[in-house]
């Protein structure tokens, strides 16, 4: 990280300076200021003379506005995890530790692929009873090898009926086929191949994620970002 460029920057934009302003005196990438300002508000006054001294400035400062109340929102669904965590449920421990283990690292949405049907299963438990979530906003996509396609149809609904799932929660599946090069003689080792388990909810991911830091005592500044 550049260190000096990044703190000259904060100085700037707490002064009210622009983004763009603020790249070209620091010699940076427009991306990085952005990120490294992202948690500083412009006072009304310094918004007024952005405005003023350039008038398509105000989408930028809109688009500032709403990704600062979009950060502090993941802050706070942060903090709600890191307070649930202080229970010592174990099926929130154990549904904390899988996600860490084996989920996407999404900022708004849980991403959760496995092979193993149980452990698919338990997740699923733990999403339904710590977070409420119900099955119309479960997600479900199969990833399977060519020596499946016959049984398509069959392993999706052995994944529907695993997790207690109607058929409107599946999505389109993944078939990888052989490659031409391929002869044919490798069969998948995965009788189900994998199925990926989704919900799009920045409260619930976000909410996991403090969780997860809160249990293992450490910091991970990049799951707000």
């Amino acid at each position: 990280m550049k260190t000096m460029e990044r703190e000259q920057a904060r100085t700037l934009r707490a002064e009210g300076r622009s983004m763009k302003e603020i790249a070209r005196a620091v010699g940076c990438a427009l991306s990085s200021v952005s990120h490294w300002t992202r948690d500083i508000s412009l006072t009304p006054e310094q918004c007024a003379a952005l405005r003023s001294r350039n008038p398509a400035i105000n989408g930028q400062l809109v688009a500032a506005a709403n990704a600062s109340r979009a950060r502090a929102r993941r802050v706070a669904f942060q903090e709600e995890g890191r307070r649930l965590a202080h229970r010592g449920d174990r099926l929130h421990v154990a549904g904390c530790m899988l996600y860490r283990a084996e989920g996407s690292k999404s900022r708004n949405s849980v991403q959760f692929v496995n092979s193993d049907p149980e452990m698919v299963r338990y997740f699923v438990t733990f999403l339904r009873a710590h977070f409420a979530v119900p099955d119309e906003k479960l997600r479900l996509d199969c990833n399977l090898f060519a020596d499946h396609i016959e049984r398509q149809l069959s392993i999706e609904q052995f994944w529907l009926d695993t997790l207690g799932l109607p058929r409107s929660c599946l999505r389109k599946s993944t078939v990888n086929v052989y490659s031409k090069h391929s002869k044919k003689k490798r069969q998948n080792r995965l009788p189900y191949g994998t199925v990926r388990v989704c919900v799009h909810s920045t409260r619930v991911v976000q909410s996991i994620y403090g969780s997860i830091q809160e249990y293992g005592r450490f910091k991970q500044p990049k799951w707000l970002d």
